[in-house]
């Protein structure tokens, strides 16, 4: 027996209820009988014009060569994973293979971790694809999930099985969708055709995939303004001297803004109940409940400082931040997340440079490898 949406066969998730067997697996994505048929549900006809695009800076000769790459890859039956830099416009080198399955009539999803980043990359997207029905599907976006191009979260994509001809998975090395094999069976199951994973950080598995030649790796280490990724700066010290250095680091980029990363919830508090005594802050973690306006207004340049926990490691672009990682050394950080963190760093061609500053209570070896990968980045970009 096999569940048709999450893919699993363990028998000890089966249970035959009074209508017949159930995934109990998956059952939080809604019930689901194992031998109903999920059928397609009927999306939209494609308008004839959804797969025409517009940017607004053109592709790097780089960038155009990768996005090429990719297509014919696509087009030749092979999955892709593109290995960019945070930064280096993932999504920009996949707008062609979009484009030409939208062309084709062919069904395409964007994938993603989390809501606030469904909803930054949606704003993106529908500014792009203005002929194109582009639509969130989140939490609290749920009310239209019919679209041309549908940009969502893994796990809305159980309402899609065997729907997509191309998706592209964004951060598949990312929690919530990281060793859930629940979301990877559900992930399987809504594409029927070709994926596109991207991430700067790739995990085991799709490293392994490509030592097996399952996938078509395509790198891109280099900005598309041409400038080097932040290299971070590092200090070690006692818990107290951290915090007087962080004042310190405030008030010498009193004209920037300030993205500070700490590992709980519960030192975000502790340091956010400090801090607001001296400057205009806010916080932003998993248990806040107005995340979208706190963005926002720090977009704004409302807020000066805003402390996050590890929600806004990735995909979200804030114009002209200098970063602090608060306890760099901190259990709760991998090489991975230190890399996407560093990253919200410089990504725009306004504000193409900016500072990065680790603060670690103890020396640590992955956040040696983390400054080590940034050098050895900034060293292939220059290539």
């Amino acid at each position: 027996m096999q569940c048709p949406r999450c893919k699993n066969e363990e028998e000890k998730y089966f249970y035959l209820g009074s209508k017949g067997w159930i995934c109990r697996r998956c059952i939080q994505f809604k019930r689901q009988l194992i031998e109903e048929n999920l059928a397609d549900k009927e999306l939209e006809d494609i308008r004839d014009s959804a797969d025409e695009y517009m940017l607004k800076y053109p592709l790097t000769p780089k960038q155009k060569s990768i996005s090429e790459e990719c297509l014919k890859s696509l087009i030749k039956g092979k999955d892709v994973f593109l290995d960019a830099i945070c930064g280096a416009g993932k999504t920009e080198l996949t707008l062609a293979s979009i484009s030409y399955f939208l062309k084709a009539k062919k069904r395409v999803g964007f994938a993603v971790a989390r809501r606030q980043v469904v909803l930054d990359l949606y704003g993106r997207l529908k500014g792009i694809f203005k002929q194109a029905k582009v639509i969130a599907v989140c939490q609290g976006y749920t009310d239209d999930v019919v679209g041309d191009l549908i940009v969502c979260t893994t796990h809305q994509l159980y309402r899609y099985p065997n729907t997509f001809d191309l998706l592209v998975l964004d951060e598949p090395d990312a929690f919530p969708y990281k060793g859930n094999k629940v979301l990877e069976g559900i992930v399987k199951t809504s594409c029927r055709g070709r994926m596109i994973y991207l991430t700067a950080t790739p995990d085991q598995l799709i490293l392994n995939r490509i030592k097996n030649n399952e996938l078509t790796h395509l790198k891109l280490y280099r900005r598309p303004h041409d400038c080097d990724i932040a290299e971070p700066k590092l200090f070690i010290a006692p818990l107290l001297i951290l915090f007087f250095i962080l004042l310190y680091w405030i008030k010498e980029h009193s004209d920037k803004s300030l993205l500070i990363f700490v590992p709980t919830i519960k030192t975000t508090k502790v340091l956010y109940r400090l801090l607001s005594c001296v400057v205009n802050i806010d916080m932003c973690t998993s248990k806040t409940e107005n995340k979208d306006e706190i963005i926002q207004a720090f977009r704004d340049k409302k807020i000066q400082c805003l402390l996050a926990t590890t929600i806004l490691e990735r995909g979200v672009t804030i114009e002209g931040i200098d970063v602090c990682i608060f306890g760099a050394d901190h259990g709760v950080f991998d090489e991975a997340s230190l890399i996407q963190m560093s990253g919200r760093v410089g990504r725009s061609f306004t504000y193409p440079t900016g500072d990065c500053l680790f603060l670690s209570t103890k020396k640590s070896k992955l956040v040696d490898d983390c400054i080590e990968t940034c050098k050895e980045v900034n060293r292939l970009g220059r290539m």
